[in-house]
């Protein structure tokens, strides 16, 4: 599956986003220690991407799919994972 197959089956789901994360890094250190920065590259909705500037990962929650993936990815368990608040989150088209 190329990379604008998974864009375009993106498109087809809807998210209502809520003003507070329902992700949260639980220690910017670990992140700044991860040599590997694996949150990076197995979230298939580009939710976390490290910025070398600021030396932190920034969270897109607006984004998650809520997969699931980063709850056990994280080498480290960094990462703080729960389903968004009542009303909000994903709507998936088909099911």
């Amino acid at each position: 599956m190329s990379q604008s197959d998974i864009s375009d089956k993106l498109f087809t789901i809807r998210y209502k986003c809520d003003d507070k994360s329902h992700l949260v890094i639980k220690d910017k250190q670990t992140c700044l220690n991860c040599v590997t920065k694996d949150c990076n590259f197995f979230c298939p909705s580009d939710v976390y991407e490290w910025e070398k500037k600021l030396k932190i990962t920034t969270v897109a929650y607006e984004n998650c799919i809520e997969c699931g993936t980063c709850r056990i990815a994280c080498p480290s368990h960094n990462i703080d994972w729960v389903y968004p608040k009542g009303g909000y989150g994903m709507t998936y088209k088909f099911g």
